[in-house]
């Protein structure tokens, strides 16, 4: 049965996939969520659109970003650095960078590379680690800095354990506390649920992004199928919305933009191409996802990525 997405909890009913992999669970459900929304044509008046995209006070080329990739450094491109390529590919194409766990070292390199980058760091048991990496990261002249709030359980039922160091729970005054530490925006990455994004809101970030992780919770949530909600519950409040999960073409992240996002992290659509072609190969797969979104926000007379609208969407 097809119904119109104006609900705040839009969505199919029976088709949660049935699959082995614990990870794939959440993956598999949200490739069907996107692939099942269909949108309405409205092309009379439509012209080309700007897909220019203001991010914590910064004009970039597209709504589309780069993900928050980590431990890549060992594999790809002639044994090169990978998280080099894709910092690289981000600058030429004027997009904002993301960075997920790397050393100091490491993430300075990043940075050299001159794409506005953010960096993400995991929930440490050791607050202080945090501490000093948020401050690394503002000496450093990082776009912004953030934590995985959803980076915490491991799959044995205990706290997860990276590289050998021990990660822990964060509270929201965890989640305050590193906020008031940098005068950099600060971004809360894992959120999945109306309750979070309100306690990272009372925290005082400045973004979300709503994400299981590549499905890092078991029949996870599709993180736009929750988007409106949150959408909604944070009207208002100026914090801006990012979201991620299989988006693996300007038409996906069309959907989410209609949904509500304000920008779209991309991430396994960029992999093969970094890790078999490095900075051209990304270069070329985010050239044909701009295409697409522009393709499909002139079909639905969207002029610029301020002018979403979710009536135009269908389930």
């Amino acid at each position: 049965m097809n119904q119109e997405i104006k609900s705040p909890w839009p969505g199919p009913k029976g088709l949660i996939p049935v699959t082995s992999g614990r990870a794939e669970d959440a993956n598999v459900y949200n490739r069907r969520y996107l692939d099942d929304i269909h949108v309405e044509m409205r092309v009379l008046d439509s012209i080309k659109p700007s897909l220019r995209t203001k991010i914590f006070g910064e004009t970039f080329d597209s709504p589309i970003m780069m993900p928050a990739f980590s431990h890549l450094n060992k594999v790809g491109v002639d044994r090169k650095k990978p998280m080099l390529h894709y910092a690289f590919a981000a600058k030429e194409l004027n997009m904002l960078n993301w960075v997920g766990m790397e050393p100091n070292d490491e993430f300075e390199e990043i940075l050299e590379a001159g794409a506005r980058t953010v960096r993400i760091i995991k929930p440490f048991m050791d607050h202080s680690i945090i501490l000093e990496q948020i401050a690394f990261a503002e000496t450093h002249n990082a776009t912004a800095v953030g934590i995985d709030i959803d980076h915490v359980p491991g799959s044995n039922g205990k706290y997860d354990v990276v590289d050998g160091i021990p990660l822990g729970p964060v509270t929201t005054e965890d989640l305050k506390s590193y906020v008031n530490s940098t005068s950099l925006p600060f971004v809360a990455k894992g959120v999945l649920s109306v309750q979070d994004a309100l306690k990272a809101k009372e925290a005082g970030v400045k973004a979300i992004v709503i994400s299981h992780h590549h499905g890092r919770i078991p029949f996870g949530i599709p993180p736009i199928q929750v988007l409106p909600r949150i959408k909604e519950a944070l009207k208002g409040s100026g914090i801006f919305i990012f979201v991620d999960g299989s988006m693996e073409s300007g038409y996906d992240v069309y959907k989410a933009l209609a949904l509500g996002a304000d920008a779209v992290s991309v991430g396994r659509a960029i992999l093969a191409p970094l890790l078999k072609e490095g900075k051209e190969g990304v270069v070329k797969k985010v050239k044909k996802m701009k295409e697409e979104l522009s393709e499909l926000m002139m079909y639905t007379g969207i002029e610029d990525t301020k002018s979403f609208d979710p009536s135009v969407l269908y389930y």
